[in-house]
């Protein structure tokens, strides 16, 4: 695993300064603390920084062909690229290295853009072809690893995080207000939007190609679904053959390996997967809270114990107020999910005996495990009562009754529904996906904020994913959308910077491309039974997981962070949604701010996911914009 970055001046005559790579370098030395290299002739100069997982003794980057005409820089892995080195070597190539990188840059050699359809894995890479003159940058199928890169009349620059392309002073950090109001509205920021203007998120399943100052961005793949005739019993074969092969391949490692464990359905049938390998006992890894519903670690010992795995837990309670800010940091910018927390302790916590680990990721999208899936199917019912029922008499109650503190609960569940149940029906589940709607926007945004909007659709990206998804299927509708949005720009960012974070790599074996084909051809009752979520998971692990893994609902990776902000986080809440601070920066209405601060304070209405947004683009104003860029 690597971070990468990059430059190319559109004019020979204009050299790129290796500092200015070795600076961009710098500021991500903790996707790769092991190992750097950088590249720089002339006009073009690429670098990367190295955590060694393969090949640890002829690894260093960037690799070159046998010419020295082209050079990659790469970060990923490719778990066919034995089989693919085999193929290449019979056709004359030579090699020098047993590195996967190396096998991507010969493979690009062979078979130029189509190499990508021979690579199975999570990879994003640059290669400088010299023979062309230009540059070539590729990001996997599902976007499990990031890419950015910044383009205008004189340069390309690109990177694997944000911070590193701002690191340039030729590059300007403007605010891109679409980007703020998606971040507001749904807590991350949709690709290819980032929260500057004028860089982009390279899509998942796209390539770049920068020539004589020309930039083209064109896509290579895409979820296509294609509903199965087979029977149940040989799509669960099917099912288990896919996964389990998608788990082997991705034990592949010259380092320690483990496996996140919280005790859900899907990280429990990776471990369980783990264990059909003999390869020794697994090491798994979970954490846990005092709140007993945010607490999961019971049903992460009983995994545990079922597999013998040597099992490592803790209950946290971090300083938050100090992790709050470091993560604000390593994100790049702003991001809502509170599950980072947990995913960054948690990673910590393996990093300390393994270098590797495997996360059940992706389940829930692939095969209908979010409770908003069923809320749609309600709200078709909800919706045939008679209106004067529901406005005047079941929403208003509803909406009298204060929030609890516990995690999910019937009055937090009921308040949340009606909630999303307002919304406009053809977001279909997104609506439960949406946490400040445009009534809430208005009070919130000043003026000037919302001038620069120009009439912005909110919901735009999301309309857009829903036309374009080839099937009439409700529900593959509804994972389509989450898999090209949600997936991509909020739970894959979230696993990727807080394990990089702790120079620890994170696989995925939900996404290997070929269980994401396989999963959109599974009827979709198989997948939604009724109100059983994953059934057909559910399904084919039901002789080696616990009952009660089996059948639990999904609770997700979070915190009681509308505690924390009364609590732990309340003097910083405070103070970075003090009238003063609010108003300087000039985005939002400080009364209406004031407001919310006030009613979760007092527990008569649950803003935590509004005060916690807030508060974090407070925060990485402060650490971006007013006070410079790190190194």
């Amino acid at each position: 695993m690597c971070g990468i970055c990059g430059i190319i001046h559109r004019e020979k005559e204009h050299p790129v300064a290796r500092a200015d790579v070795i600076k961009m370098c710098n500021v991500i030395k903790h996707r790769g603390p092991d190992d750097e290299g950088q590249f720089v002739c002339d006009n073009v100069g690429i670098g990367m920084r190295r955590l060694s997982i393969i090949d640890l003794s002829t690894g260093h980057q960037p690799i070159f062909n046998e010419d020295r005409s082209m050079a990659i820089v790469f970060n990923g892995e490719i778990y066919n690229h034995v089989d693919i080195r085999r193929e290449l070597t019979a056709k004359g190539h030579v090699f020098v290295t047993k590195t996967d990188t190396e096998a991507i840059l010969h493979a690009y050699e062979e078979w130029g853009i189509n190499c990508l359809e021979r690579l199975n894995g999570m990879f994003a890479f640059a290669i400088w072809d010299g023979r062309r003159k230009g540059l070539f940058l590729a990001r996997d199928r599902i976007g499990i690893k990031p890419l950015y890169y910044y383009c205008d009349a004189q340069q390309l620059v690109f990177a694997s995080e944000l911070k590193s392309i701002v690191q340039l002073d030729s590059i300007p950090k403007e605010i891109e207000p679409k980007a703020l109001d998606a971040f507001l509205t749904f807590e991350y920021i949709p690709s290819p939007y980032t929260i500057f203007t004028n860089i982009h998120k390279l899509p998942p399943g796209h390539w770049l190609s920068y020539r004589d100052g020309r930039l083209l961005v064109r896509q290579y793949w895409d979820v296509q679904y294609n509903c199965s005739t087979a029977s149940e019993a040989a799509l669960n074969e099917r099912l288990d053959e896919l996964l389990a092969d998608a788990v082997k391949i991705r034990l592949m490692s010259d380092v320690p390996l483990g496996a996140f464990l919280s005790g859900g359905l899907d990280s429990s049938t990776i471990v369980a997967m783990m264990s059909r390998n003999n390869t020794g006992p697994v090491k798994s890894f979970s954490i846990g809270f005092d709140e007993t519903t945010y607490n999961e670690l019971p049903y992460a010992r009983a995994v545990a114990e079922r597999f013998r795995t040597e099992h490592f837990e803790e209950i946290i309670k971090p300083d938050a107020a100090d992790l709050t800010e470091k993560i604000v940091w390593m994100l790049d910018e702003p991001f809502g999910d509170f599950s980072v927390f947990p995913t960054y302790l948690v990673s910590q916590m393996a990093r300390k005996n393994v270098t590797v680990v495997l996360s059940g990721d992706g389940g829930d999208e692939l095969l209908a495990g979010y409770d908003t899936y069923i809320a749609q199917r309600l709200a078709k019912k909800y919706a045939r009562l008679p209106g004067f029922l529901r406005k005047l008499s079941i929403d208003p109650i509803i909406d009298a009754l204060p929030p609890t503190e516990k995690k999910k609960g019937l009055i937090n569940r009921a308040k949340r529904f009606i909630e999303g149940a307002r919304l406009p029906g053809n977001l279909q589940h997104v609506r439960w996906m949406i946490f400040m709607q445009k009534a809430e926007k208005d009070l919130l945004y000043s003026p000037e904020f919302s001038r620069s909007l120009h009439g912005y659709n909110s919901f735009g990206f999301i309309e857009e994913y829903f036309a374009r998804v080839t099937s009439r299927e409700p529900l593959d509708q509804q994972e389509y959308v989450d898999i090209k949005s949600y997936l991509v720009d909020d739970i894959l960012v979230k696993v990727d910077r807080m394990s990089m974070a702790n120079s620890l790599e994170a696989r995925v074996p939900f996404l290997d491309f070929r269980f994401v084909e396989f999963a959109a051809t599974i009827p979709s009752h198989l997948r939604l039974k009724g109100k059983r979520t994953k059934h057909i998971l559910k399904t084919c692990m039901q002789n080696e997981l616990p009952l009660s893994i089996i059948e639990r609902g999904k609770e997700g990776f979070s915190i009681p962070i509308k505690n924390w902000i009364k609590n732990e986080l309340k003097p910083m809440m405070l103070e970075s949604l003090s009238e003063k601070n609010v108003k300087e920066k000039g985005y939002f209405d400080p009364q209406f701010v004031k407001r919310l601060v006030s009613e979760h304070l007092k527990s008569r209405e649950n803003h935590s996911h509004r005060l916690w947004a807030l508060m974090v683009f407070h925060l990485w104003y402060d650490l971006y914009m007013k006070h410079g860029t790190k190194t």
